[in-house]
């Protein structure tokens, strides 16, 4: 599995400013957490999601393509920061 954190620069109240993902060897989402602007957290897997979110329809592109675009900011992030965040969900 591959985690990442994606910072997400934009000023809409209505779309999440981070995103945490986690991801199989072929970079689709199995897990996902989206934080907004105002601590609101929604989050979606395999048998679950909350509010509009949800795992992707596709394989995520590599973190170089994301960061081409300069309204995100990507990195890869351990496997414990992952966990940390997603333990604070009320699953």
């Amino acid at each position: 599995m591959t985690y990442i954190k994606v910072y997400w620069h934009h000023t809409s109240p209505d779309d999440p400013v981070l995103l945490y993902s986690e991801l199989d060897a072929e970079r689709w989402e199995v897990r996902k957490v989206e934080i907004f602007r105002d601590g609101r957290e929604e989050f979606a897997c395999d048998y679950v999601s909350t509010g509009s979110t949800r795992l992707g329809e596709a394989p995520v592109p590599p973190l170089e393509e994301i960061a081409a675009d300069s309204e995100f900011e990507p990195s890869e992030i351990s496997k414990e920061e992952f966990e940390e965040v997603w333990s604070r969900l009320e699953l």
